[in-house]
């Protein structure tokens, strides 16, 4: 489950190209970010990446932190 969550994360599939916006998706779906953006604007999620993270996200909910980060997110961004 978490090697399969961290490939889809990671963009295993695509040598890692999409492993910033990956990591900035998650954060975005959770309310901890704005959008996916890089430094470099032509640096954006994988093909395919959005679905994978939906079909991991799906397939595993026990590795999901979103209630934890709920119950936080207001005051991490407040500070």
């Amino acid at each position: 489950a978490l090697t399969d969550a961290n490939a889809a994360i990671f963009d295993a599939a695509h040598g890692f190209a999409g492993v910033i916006p990956g990591v900035h998706e998650v954060l975005r779906r959770q309310g901890l970010l704005e959008g996916i953006w890089c430094l470099d604007p032509d640096e954006t999620l994988s093909p395919g990446q959005s679905e994978e993270l939906d079909r991991v996200i799906a397939a595993y909910p026990f590795l999901r932190d979103d209630d934890f980060v709920a119950a936080h997110r207001d005051r991490w961004l407040s500070g």
